[in-house]
């Protein structure tokens, strides 16, 4: 965000508030698309307005706003793993035998099946 023009942070910032303003309209069960284009319209105005004063504080807002959002997906993606290994009985460390698992059992491979090894 260092070298881009302050109307593509603004641009930026934009697009974050945009999503930050969805998130909590949409849990507060208040989330409508006219909201949404009214408060794009009036955000995009002011910061495009004010790009070049404002251009510290953008990338400052930028910056954390793109950290807390990867934290945030981070977070979901681990968890989504989790559920899914759970669903699915993966155990992706191998700490228990377990019955119906879909690792492979290497006690149960043959070793005359395995002919050659690369």
């Amino acid at each position: 965000m260092d070298f881009s023009s302050p109307r593509i942070k603004a641009l930026a910032v934009t697009a974050g508030f945009t999503f930050w303003f969805f998130i909590i309209s949409t849990s507060l069960s208040v989330f409508s698309i006219e909201l949404l284009g009214i408060f794009l319209a009036i955000v995009i105005t002011i910061t495009q307005i004010f790009a070049i004063k404002l251009s510290t504080g953008l990338d400052i807002f930028a910056k954390i706003n793109t950290k807390i959002f990867l934290g945030l997906m981070f977070i979901f993606i681990i968890s989504l793993y989790g559920i899914v290994f759970k669903i699915l009985r993966i155990d992706p460390l191998r700490l228990k035998k377990q019955s119906s698992t879909y690792w492979l059992d290497i006690d149960k491979i043959k070793q005359s099946t395995i002919f050659k090894e690369y």
